[in-house]
């Protein structure tokens, strides 16, 4: 072990020494594509493996009960294992890589390299009705993050890394390259530079390569397009996008309050059991709701549609046209209620093959409606604009989406309902809920980096660090004489003004005592409470820095005092700030 590290010490220090910064950064996106390609496939196999395993020997035309045991096994040894073995919480795995970069400087560790893919195994594998990609995305970038620590490489570089692994991940589960690039710019937030989109095509084209040559040459999902394009559809793909913008808003608000409630069921044993026996009910009259639901998008865009009811109580209504758009309607309703209850009852899974899922759904549902009485829209087109525009909504990304689709089916002849359908349907959803599923809690915090440089710089800055403390302090008892020879020992040109208990009661300015400070004969009668001001604003000291900004901006002034619980802190200046934030960015923005 130590010859190792001692080797690996020299190979660091005179390999890359020699090397400039720019090109240690290609250098190293290939190693993070090549990493996280291969834990992408790798993760990839074992779901399809254990799935395939438990359910080899199901009978397509009636119902099985096992489908109810599976998930509640599933959610249970998961617990186990996140709480006994990992001792971290490693749910929703692109919210954590998105806090990383915003409050913790880059840093995942380095165990989320494995575990997370262990974890959604085990949950997906037994059913869980969740993805894959928001773990094998942590696991990616956790790979980056380790290897820019291992290397000693600043923030940004770090960042970039971070990015380079979400790309690998994301290219390498679905054998896109460009979905991947384009997933850390649009959800990861990524600079669109040069300097940041040369490292992360080199990680998704290595990762994608790696994924041709372990699993082939062929797409995700088999997929013809038999119909054309036409020009007058484009109306019946805007209400698609639309409907999938609307459904995506109560897919986000239906996710955050199953959740929400689940978190105030304070025995875990009790949540497992309620969240797996529900999900495994779910599942066993709806069995296309089983694990990712790639099975169910491949029956769907290869006109089997009508299949989703195989294993369950209605396969035999399969081909009633008007119960099947029904059911259908009922499974898009009962997906959002089993993705939330598998993550919130202790499963590990993301939202992003869920989003796709309910895509083709929504796209077989809009098809078979307006197809009723004679064709009037391919289904199997509006199955796969469906996923692009559920996507879309969803995630927040329509490039992401648009790109994925076509990457992965082979239908690149569909570009442009894929656009119009993604882009009405961000467009529906951005009104109503401006963050996706995956930023909103962060945004809720005021934690999240966005594309903006001068706000995700002021989400960089933290409170503590602006705090200047070594204020000079007078009671508001303490007679004018007494500040005056506080004043005379002070380079400061503000008093807070506290009680015994540190209360704070307001603040003298050298300004509103300098026409009286040389009247001696007001230095025994006057008060400093008679002298002192109340700031026009009050800073928490646990406030973000977007607010505090706001404050400084709405009451012009240019210092605030810090309180907490009625204790005075500190003062906090504008000139201060404005130095950290320099600092920050030189390290944020490129050199």
């Amino acid at each position: 072990m130590r010859f190792s590290k001692e080797l690996f010490s020299r190979v660091r220090h005179y390999g890359f020494s020699r090397l400039t910064e720019r090109e240690r950064l290609i250098v190293l996106s290939f190693v993070v594509g090549l990493f996280s390609g291969f834990a992408a496939v790798l993760l990839k196999n074992l779901i399809h493996i254990f799935s395939k395993f438990l359910t080899n020997d199901f009978d397509a035309l009636q119902e099985n009960y096992h489908y109810f045991l599976y998930p509640v096994i599933g959610i249970l040894l998961t617990y186990i294992y996140v709480k006994f073995v990992v001792k971290e919480d490693i749910s929703h795995g692109v919210t954590k890589v998105l806090e990383s970069i915003s409050r913790k400087k880059g840093f995942l560790r380095a165990h989320n390299m494995f575990t997370s893919i262990i974890s959604s195994t085990i949950t997906i594998g037994f059913g869980g009705s969740v993805g894959a990609e928001a773990p094998v995305v942590l696991t990616g970038s956790s790979i980056g993050s380790t290897i820019a620590r291992t290397f000693h490489l600043n923030y940004r570089t770090m960042t970039v890394l971070i990015g380079c692994g979400a790309a690998g991940a994301i290219s390498g589960i679905f054998k896109a390259p460009l979905a991947g690039m384009l997933f850390a710019i649009e959800v990861l937030m990524l600079d669109l530079t040069m300097a940041s989109l040369l490292p992360l095509m080199i990680s998704a084209a290595t990762a994608a390569s790696l994924a041709y040559f372990l699993m082939g040459s062929g797409y995700e999902m088999n997929f013809q397009i038999d119909s054309a394009f036409k020009v007058t559809n484009i109306h019946w793909y805007i209400l698609l996008g639309i409907f999938c913008g609307l459904f995506a808003v109560l897919f986000t608000k239906g996710n955050l309050l199953i959740e929400g409630t689940f978190r105030k069921i304070k025995s875990p044993y009790i949540k497992i059991l309620v969240g797996g026996l529900s999900l495994g009910g779910m599942i066993f009259l709806f069995p296309s709701l089983w694990g990712e639901g790639y099975f169910t998008i491949n029956q769907i865009v290869n006109n089997l549609g009508n299949h989703i009811l195989n294993n369950s109580f209605f396969s035999g209504y399969r081909d009633d046209k008007l119960v099947l758009i029904i059911l259908v309607g009922v499974i898009m309703l009962v997906k959002i209620v089993a993705t939330a209850t598998t993550n919130g009852a202790g499963g590990s899974g993301g939202i992003f093959a869920p989003a796709l899922f309910l895509g083709s759904l929504a796209g077989f549902f809009i098809s078979m409606i307006l197809n009723f009485n004679g064709e009037v829209v391919p289904a199997k087109n509006f199955a796969l604009a469906g996923m692009a525009g559920m996507m879309a909504a969803v995630m927040h990304s329509p490039m992401t989406a648009i790109f994925l689709i076509a990457e992965i089916t082979g239908g690149f002849g569909l570009l442009v309902p894929l656009m119009i359908t993604a882009a009405t349907a961000y467009l529906t959803i951005m009104p109503i809920e401006p963050h996706s599923l995956y930023h909103k809690r962060l945004a809720l915090k005021g934690d999240l980096i966005t594309h903006n440089k001068d706000k995700a710089v002021l989400t960089l800055l933290r409170l503590h660090n602006v705090i200047e403390k070594d204020l000079l302090t007078v009671k508001p008892d303490a007679t004018l004489g007494e500040l005056v020879r506080i004043i005379a020992k002070s380079k400061r040109n503000l008093f807070p003004v506290v009680d015994e208990l540190n209360n704070f009661k307001g603040v003298v300015l050298l300004d509103d005592v300098r026409e009286i400070m040389f009247e001696k004969e007001l230095y025994t009668t006057k008060k400093v409470s008679e002298i002192m001001t109340y700031p026009p604003e009050i800073i928490s000291h646990d406030e973000k820095m977007d607010t505090v900004m706001k404050k400084f901006k709405d009451s012009g002034a240019w210092n605030l005092p810090v309180i907490h619980n009625g204790k005075y802190v500190g003062f906090i200046s504008k000139s201060m700030i404005f130095n950290a934030y320099r600092d920050v960015l030189v390290d944020f923005s490129e050199e």
